[in-house]
């Protein structure tokens, strides 16, 4: 195995190999055959000779390799090891490979037809990673922590509804691959300029029917140079990557010992250090935040290549295979693995209440402000609370204590003051925003 499969999913990779890339060219080849004997361009026995042939070719990959580093594509080389097969079953049908198409036909439509089992598996894999989200959510909805802003403690909150603002990314963002991995997926065939000009008034019935036999749809308009589809599925692929690496960010900062609120799933071999016996690692989320930080750069690529020239571009199409096939493993890496992790997630609820009592009643310090501002006005109010959160830091004590000496605390009755201090009513709208999330995830994965 390769070693950089470490960081790609394995189902992926083996979709997107350069062998499976050139068996799916062949398949195009042969379906191209045989959707031309109705237009009567190729004799039917040619047509089939060419068909089985291409179903079992085999090809060599260093030789196409070599070849199209001259030749500016991998079409040519395969092309000419597939005639060469076909004519040892039959010269005559040897005649009538690759008849009427160009390279980039070829070439765009193979890496095709490897991207949809590719792109079905990062739809499994969101789809695995958005129920387990889904899950944390249910089962924590009223389980308190404490939200934190720029790193530092803001307020009281459900657990389940932080898992719920990663299912609501998850939720667009699968929603939104499935649409670009759909319009990307389509039967390129143009010919030479793009116009099927070889095939005279038939071309759109033999890209109709070769669409049907390789189960893709129907371009309306070649697409030789125009590559927003790859782009735009590109773009949509790093931000799952980006949303499974959120989903890691958030989970690798909670398993730092100083916070303690969550942890990866244990396991033989798993976060282990060669130095250091005693760490637990946040592998998973190693790898997710990975693949996120790589991947944008490579969807930057397919976003720089929308500007071809004319009908046919150059330094552009030819390699987006291999920017495609990185982005696409590398998105798999990361959903896969934080699949796993939020599968096993560690919720350690108990920490979670220790690190709101930690705060010494401070993140309490938003409800306190809004009570008081009943009857002393936004402003004044809020200055008072300031007042009473630092005298709490300065002095030690909780902010319950501190208003609890001061006049307008001992004005107010005992279920008053504590509800104050009570985190479910913080929550505000987060059980509905969950209830939401839950539903949006539910609607997104119907497609």
């Amino acid at each position: 195995m390769p070693l950089q499969h470490a960081f790609w999913d394995k189902a992926c990779a083996d979709a997107l190999t350069d062998a499976r890339l050139l068996a799916a060219m062949a398949r195009f080849e042969g379906a191209l055959a045989l959707a031309s004997v109705p237009a009567g361009l190729v004799p039917q026995a040619a047509a089939n000779t060419i068909a089985q042939v291409a179903a079992k070719a085999e090809f060599d990959v260093e030789a196409v390799a070599t070849a199209a580093r001259l030749s500016g594509t991998m079409t040519l080389p395969l092309v000419k090891q597939l005639t060469a097969q076909v004519a040892v079953s039959s010269g005559e049908a040897a005649r009538y490979v690759h008849f009427g198409a160009t390279s980039q036909d070829a070439m765009d439509t193979g890496v095709v037809l490897c991207l949809v089992p590719a792109a079905d598996r990062l739809l499994a894999l969101s789809r695995r990673l958005g129920n387990a989200a889904a899950a944390l959510a249910k089962r924590h909805a009223r389980t308190p922590t404490v939200s934190r802003t720029l790193l530092q403690p803001a307020v009281p909150a459900p657990f389940g509804w932080k898992a719920a603002v990663w299912l609501s990314m998850l939720a667009r963002a699968h929603t939104n691959f499935h649409a670009a991995s759909r319009a990307a997926c389509v039967l390129q065939l143009g010919g030479a300029g793009g116009t099927l000009s070889a095939y005279g008034g038939k071309g759109d019935a033999i890209a109709k029917a070769m669409a049907a036999q390789l189960g893709l749809p129907h371009a309306p308009v070649t697409w030789h140079s125009a590559r927003d589809g790859f782009a735009r599925l590109g773009a949509e692929t790093a931000i799952l990557a980006g949303t499974a690496g959120k989903i890691a960010r958030d989970v690798s900062l909670l398993m730092q010992p100083e916070v303690g609120e969550a942890a990866e799933p244990a396991g033989e071999g798993r976060g282990g250090s060669s130095a250091m016996p005693h760490k637990r690692n946040p592998i998973g989320c190693l790898a997710a935040l990975e693949a996120a930080q790589r991947a944008p750069g490579l969807a930057a690529t397919l976003l720089a290549q929308l500007a071809p020239e004319h009908e046919r571009g150059i330094g552009q199409w030819q390699s987006q295979w291999f920017t495609l096939r990185d982005l696409i493993c590398s998105a798999g890496s990361a959903l896969a693995a934080m699949a796993e992790v939020l599968e096993g997630l560690q919720v350690d609820e108990q920490a979670m209440r220790a690190n709101l009592e930690r705060s010494r009643g401070l993140v309490y310090s938003e409800n306190v402000s809004l009570h008081l501002s009943r009857t002393l006005g936004k402003q004044a109010a809020h200055a008072l609370t300031e007042k009473l959160c630092e005298t709490a830091v300065r002095e030690g004590r909780t902010l319950a204590e501190v208003l609890r000496a001061d006049a307008v605390g001992k004005s107010m009755n005992a279920k008053e003051f504590d509800a104050l201090f009570d985190a479910e009513n913080c929550y505000g709208s987060a059980p509905a925003m969950i209830e939401r999330a839950l539903a949006e995830w539910s609607q997104s994965t119907k497609t």
